[in-house]
């Protein structure tokens, strides 16, 4: 969280698979319920209902703004960043983002949803939140992750941003981003996770839990026996693959280029890929891109002024 005149500025990462803030990560599960949940932890009340947040995930949308999930979830994501400062009642600029070519068109619409309540009351783990929200800050996804970095993308740079349910591609040549040369693909992790769940129902007969498979896609291994490992590592693999032949379909060229990779899919590579690490640059940190946005906001708002 940054802070400008008395104003928070808050991003918020709108992941398909995790919202994330500078300081938080939470999946996109929502579940609504009329009566407080019996257990407690990650519960958002808003409007007389009840919210569970962060069991699995949200499935893709095209359309952020289509429902009601992801503003419920842009107000968890900052209660949650505003309680690492233990702060309850704030004037907040909000900082967000959208695919790299989805934004154009969509842009106004999410900036109008995201602000569709202007001063909300709302409580979120049992604390009470009033927050008026001031302005809201639109960037293309990915690209925040990298922007004070931008002094080690000398020549020709290639940046892949692989989400949970989208993968973003852009060129960055000699530190500036090529704005006719950027796509995004309906290509994220969950696809890699649908396929491995598939994959053990077909070979075995038995569904996996997704926590499960998770484990393994972050970390390479988990707790379970080596003939169900063996056929998710072959799942994983063959993703990987198939994001380098996507890269490539995009003339990526590591002989002639540097590859960044942000956004939870790095995991899967680092773990499951093979490519030239010299070559090859993960960042690790799944907060990144909403560190970027809350930058770029700050950055904006102190030249308006």
């Amino acid at each position: 969280m940054r802070e400008i005149r008395n104003t928070k500025i808050i991003a918020v990462d709108h992941g398909y698979g995790n919202i994330k803030t500078a300081n938080t990560v939470t999946p996109t599960g929502i579940t609504a319920y009329e009566t407080e949940p019996i257990f407690t932890g990650n519960v958002l009340e808003y409007n007389g209902t009840y919210y569970r947040i962060g069991e699995e995930h949200k499935e893709f949308i095209l359309d952020k703004a289509m429902d009601e999930d992801y503003y419920l979830l842009t107000l968890m994501a900052v209660a949650r960043e505003l309680n690492v400062f233990s702060i309850h009642e704030a004037d907040v600029h909000l900082a967000a983002g959208l695919p790299l070519t989805w934004i154009r068109n969509q842009r106004e619409a999410f900036r109008s949803y995201l602000l569709q309540t202007p001063e909300v009351r709302f409580s979120f783990n049992s604390k009470d939140y009033h927050i008026r929200f001031v302005g809201c800050s639109l960037y293309p996804q990915g690209y925040p992750a990298v922007v004070k970095h931008l002094g080690d993308f000398k020549g020709t740079n290639l940046l892949a941003d692989i989400g949970n349910g989208t993968m973003n591609i852009l060129y960055i040549n000699n530190k500036k981003a090529q704005e006719s040369r950027c796509w995004t693909e309906k290509f994220g992790v969950n696809q890699c996770m649908i396929d491995a769940k598939n994959a053990i129902l077909d070979r075995f007969g038995v569904k996996i839990e997704e926590s499960t498979v998770e484990q393994i896609l972050r970390f390479g291994t988990a707790d379970i026996a080596a003939p169900y490992l063996d056929c998710i590592t072959a799942v994983a693999r063959q993703y990987v693959a198939d994001i380098f032949a996507t890269l490539r379909k995009y003339e990526y060229n590591p002989d002639l280029m540097r590859l960044y990779v942000v956004g939870g899919g790095g995991c899967l590579i680092r773990n499951f890929g093979t490519y030239d690490k010299t070559r090859v640059t993960i960042l690790d940190d799944i907060c990144a891109t909403a560190k970027g946005y809350e930058y770029l906001a700050q950055m904006s708002l102190k030249r308006r002024e």
